[in-house]
């Protein structure tokens, strides 16, 4: 039997939606639920987005008569005043806090401080009201988190003002923490209603940010969309030379830059947006996020460059296998090297290290695989490898390092340590 319910009357909110039934066993001994969660997330390329005159912002918050933000300390030294007039201009009462947003920062302590200002008695959010983000990925992950938390999930809005945050983290579903020495260990799935990508934000990025950002495309070009991966071979120093077109004049490089942006977004979503729950582990947006989750926080690599280490050591492998040519192999290490991304790093020499970041990925990919996905078939296209034995990861490593040790640095990229991060 069926529960009816009237939706319009009862509804928690516009944004979600639900069905359910029950049945009941003859013996009236047991009970079975079965029940259905739904959700519209959107993502919007917008120009100038705290420009008076763009009304994506107005017309979230127009209607619920205030805005409560968490907003990147950095990116509100940057952009805090453009904020603060937009909603001034509008009317729109605003209430920030401005959040530290660095990767030590991704902890359970920094959600709980969030969701205290959230729930306290200065906001208090209303369990429909949209949250404002705006930042970059560690942001991303962990005010998202606060929100899924917030009266058990509470909506909010993503601006993205990294390259990560816009393309990969802002629009995910999955928010998360990190644990003791592994990458995005605890969290829920909640993705933003709305995200808006305004690459004219990218223009205040360090070059260390725009190129570790531009790995997250790299990897969807590299596995899902070899157009895409055509367009950085030739303009991705371009683009990187402009902070995304948002220095000078080139209205062409300006195209590009968008469509760079738009590709990589619909590569994403198209299987993480459908995937929401990660229900299956078909995921092509996972390429260069299995080993990384280990060996990232030990090397203390920029996510960026370890997600490039990995992509480069798994198209190696994938060569050992016979998924992959060493002519295509080598054409995705050209294009991370001329971005000045890391292709090879001694941690993963480390064997037991490698082994640890298998079992621990086979444990959250549900355990019955490790479903590592690499590229097979050619650029553009991937499959998943269910185990990869202990010899054949030996292999693979040492004739990754063979193949780099060719390169004048070692396979290394520019700025590729947490350390050697600063900000515009």
């Amino acid at each position: 039997m069926s529960a009816a319910r009237d939706s319009d009357k009862y509804a928690t909110s516009a944004r979600y939606g639900g069905s359910g039934r029950i049945s009941r066993a003859a013996d009236r001994r047991s009970l079975t639920v079965e029940a259905t969660f739904s959700l519209r997330s959107e993502v919007r390329l917008v120009t100038d987005v705290f420009a008076p005159t763009t009304p994506d912002l107005a017309e979230v918050y127009r209607p619920a008569g205030r805005c409560a933000a968490i907003v990147d300390a950095t990116v509100d030294r940057l952009h805090g005043g453009a904020l603060r007039a937009y909603f001034a201009a509008h009317g729109i009462p605003l209430t920030t806090m401005v959040c530290r947003a660095l990767e030590e920062d991704k902890t359970f302590d920094t959600v709980r401080r969030m969701a205290a200002f959230l729930g306290g008695e200065e906001c208090d959010v209303a369990r429909d009201e949209p949250v404002l983000v705006v930042g970059g990925g560690v942001l991303t992950d962990t005010a998202g988190l606060a929100c899924a938390l917030l009266n058990r999930r509470t909506p909010y809005v993503m601006i993205g003002t990294s390259i990560v945050s816009a393309v990969d983290a802002g629009p995910s579903p999955r928010t998360c923490v990190n644990g003791t020495l592994i990458k995005n260990a605890m969290g829920a799935y909640h993705p933003p209603v709305l995200t808006l990508v305004d690459r004219a934000l990218f223009r205040t990025l360090a070059p260390e940010h725009l190129r570790h950002g531009v790995a997250e495309i790299v990897k969807m070009g590299a596995v899902d969309d070899e157009g895409l991966l055509v367009l950085l071979q030739r303009h991705g120093r371009g683009l990187l030379e402009t902070r995304f077109a948002t220095t000078g004049e080139d209205r062409g490089l300006a195209a590009i830059a968008d469509e760079v942006l738009f590709r990589s977004l619909y590569a994403y979503l198209r299987h993480e947006g459908t995937n929401m729950f990660e229900t299956h582990q078909d995921r092509p947006h996972a390429y260069g996020h299995t080993w990384s989750t280990k060996f990232e926080p030990v090397a203390g690599l920029l996510h960026g460059h370890a997600v490039a280490v990995e992509m480069a050591f798994t198209a190696t492998l994938a060569t050992l296998i016979g998924w992959l040519d060493e002519d295509s192999r080598d054409a995705l290490l050209e294009v991370c090297r001329d971005l000045g991304l890391a292709v090879h790093h001694p941690v993963i020499e480390d064997l037991e290290l490698m082994r640890v970041a298998q079992e621990s990925v086979r444990r959250k990919r549900g355990g019955s695989a490790l479903w590592a996905v690499a590229p097979r078939g050619g650029l553009g296209k991937c499959d998943y490898l269910a185990e990869v034995e202990d010899s054949l990861l030996a292999e693979a490593v040492d004739r990754h390092r063979v193949r780099c040790a060719g390169f004048p640095d070692g396979g290394a990229g520019l700025g590729m340590y947490l350390r050697d991060a600063r900000w515009s």
